[in-house]
């Protein structure tokens, strides 16, 4: 397989500029595309638009015009195995339950450190990885 066809694209749906410039930061040891998304409605639409190309969305669930819990619901409903990773500022039992419901794989509060994120990415990217190669 081309090496070009394995490059890994994540979406970052996050509101907020410096959260999004952090993660943004982080990832780029991982040399991937990344898509920004910066509300519900535009992630869902960026996935519609590139649903064969993302590998892996990393969702603020607290945003404007469509939160992420919505978003993810309305992904899973186009692709019920993409790798979704709730990012939020909210630590509660409750709303790690309600992003587990929307469909999230994991659930991870702000402010992620980078070694949370590099640990993130190396599982889920690993695994879309492999699939890229069978």
């Amino acid at each position: 397989m081309d090496k070009d066809n394995l490059k890994i694209t994540v979406l970052i749906a996050e509101d907020e500029v410096t959260n999004f410039i952090y993660i943004r930061e982080v990832l780029k040891a991982f040399n991937l595309n990344i898509l920004h998304a910066e509300n519900g409605s535009e992630a869902v639409k960026m996935f519609k638009e590139n649903k064969d190309t993302i590998d892996l969305v990393l969702m603020d669930v607290k945003m404007p015009i469509m939160d992420g819990y919505q978003a993810t619901l309305e992904i899973r409903k186009i692709n019920s195995t993409i790798p979704i990773i709730a990012i939020t500022a909210y630590a509660l039992a409750e709303e790690e339950t309600r992003a587990m419901n929307a469909g999230c794989n994991q659930y991870v509060s702000k402010p992620v450190s980078k070694q949370t994120l590099y640990d993130i990415i190396l599982s889920y990217l690993d695994i879309q990885v492999k699939s890229k190669l069978l």
